[in-house]
């Protein structure tokens, strides 16, 4: 039976892994995911998992841990943020490159310096090309959904890569929402048991993890590592589909708003995708043709469903909560406007950086990025392409 309750995002995803129950999680703490492990570890020492639940001296050794774990067989998760992910780096990379269905929590938070413990994107895009699946959610609703989808994602077949479920610092950790959460027993059905292929434990069948891998094949396992991200396109879309059949909540690579008759969008992740859908409903009534997308796998990246998606307009703004300091724009939006090189008549882009550190984006700074794109139709061209938004110039 569903309910629905207020839960902070944090709370819902802790809700979430105990439902789950997975084998082992090792976790250290760091604002704002801390939250997150205590919650957990409370369920762990009232009996109602069954969970090995690893205290460590770091986050680097909480990664080790869970790869160990994994490597071993067994369904493993572990959460954190920004600095933690940071140091974690080095086993991140290890941890996709062997094929470890490892799912993590990511609360996103500015990486130092200066130090800030607000939102930002810098954390886990200082990890895009680790090799790790990276879903985005906009609300509480959407942490708590994504979570239990990354299981059945990251441990398919095709895939078996490890999964960040992120969300942003404090705006959805620490926001308390009403959400609808599943029963237990729909959780169960819906993740299924691992039953791993390979693992250190199967003792007839011995093999070897982590080995030294020179230039005779270390190019072929990166290569396998990509064919598998590549699948798991489908794999998500999939497993959102079979999600959204049981609770009325489908998932897929993103979502489109007002997109279909739209001239100008925006195209965004995280949090602020809320904020911009209610800037796109008063323009909507001013007679304005004005949409948005919001993308929700940022790994694998949708280019081609991208292209198909945005072909049709006349300007677009892509909005990062992140910069690449590469004097050219974000993350996301390079990789937008990459999308969108091959077709005959590409709209023009702009890419706007924006709430660094936690600076709030509110609606007024997401209607100037629609006048903007005004401005750029009726111009013809799209003058400076990398846009501060919300910044004292």
């Amino acid at each position: 039976m569903k309910k629905t309750v207020a839960y902070t995002g944090n709370e819902a995803v802790a809700f979430g892994m105990k439902q789950i129950n997975p084998d082992v999680v090792a976790a250290y703490p760091i604002t704002p995911q801390t939250e997150i492990v205590q919650i957990f570890s409370n369920f762990v020492a009232d009996g109602l998992v069954d969970t090995e639940f690893v205290t460590v001296e770091s986050e680097h050794s909480a990664m080790s841990a869970v790869i160990g774990a994994a490597a071993a067989g067994a369904r493993s998760m572990t959460a954190t943020s920004s600095a933690g992910l940071a140091y974690m780096h080095e086993v991140v990379y290890i941890a996709a490159s062997m094929r470890l269905p490892i799912v993590m929590q990511v609360v996103n938070r500015a990486l130092s310096g200066p130090i800030n413990i607000h939102c930002d994107h810098s954390d886990a895009m200082g990890e895009r090309d680790s090799g790790w699946i990276q879903i985005y959610a906009e609300n509480a609703q959407e942490a708590y959904d994504n979570l239990l989808q990354a299981h059945r994602i990251a441990e398919h077949p095709d895939v078996m890569l490890p999964v960040m479920v992120c969300m942003d610092g404090f705006i959805i950790s620490h926001a308390l929402e009403n959400i609808e959460l599943n029963d237990d027993a729909f959780v169960q059905d819906f993740v299924g048991s691992y039953q791993p292929d390979h693992y250190l434990l199967d003792v007839e069948n011995p093999l070897t993890v982590g080995p030294l891998d020179m230039f005779d094949y270390y190019f072929e396992h990166k290569r396998h590592q990509a064919e598998a991200m590549r699948k798991a396109k489908q794999v998500i879309i999939d497993v959102g589909k079979a999600y959204g059949e049981k609770t009325n909540r489908s998932y897929g690579l993103y979502e489109t708003y007002q997109l279909a008759d739209a001239e100008t969008a925006i195209v965004v992740m995280g949090s602020t995708a809320g904020t911009a859908k209610a800037v796109v409903n008063e323009l909507r009534k001013q007679g304005q043709k004005v949409g948005l997308l919001k993308l929700r796998s940022f790994r694998p990246f949708p280019h081609q469903e991208l292209a198909q998606e945005l072909q049709h307009l006349k300007a677009i703004a892509v909005l990062d909560r992140a910069d690449s300091f590469n004097a050219f724009g974000a993350p996301l939006f390079t990789q937008t406007r990459a999308a969108l090189y091959d077709l005959p008549d590409r709209p023009q882009m702009i890419n706007y950086i924006y709430g660094l550190g936690g600076r709030d984006c509110d609606l007024s700074q997401i209607g100037q990025v629609y006048q903007d794109l005004q401005q750029v139709v009726a111009q013809g061209h799209g003058g400076e392409i990398v846009r501060y938004l919300g910044v004292r110039e």
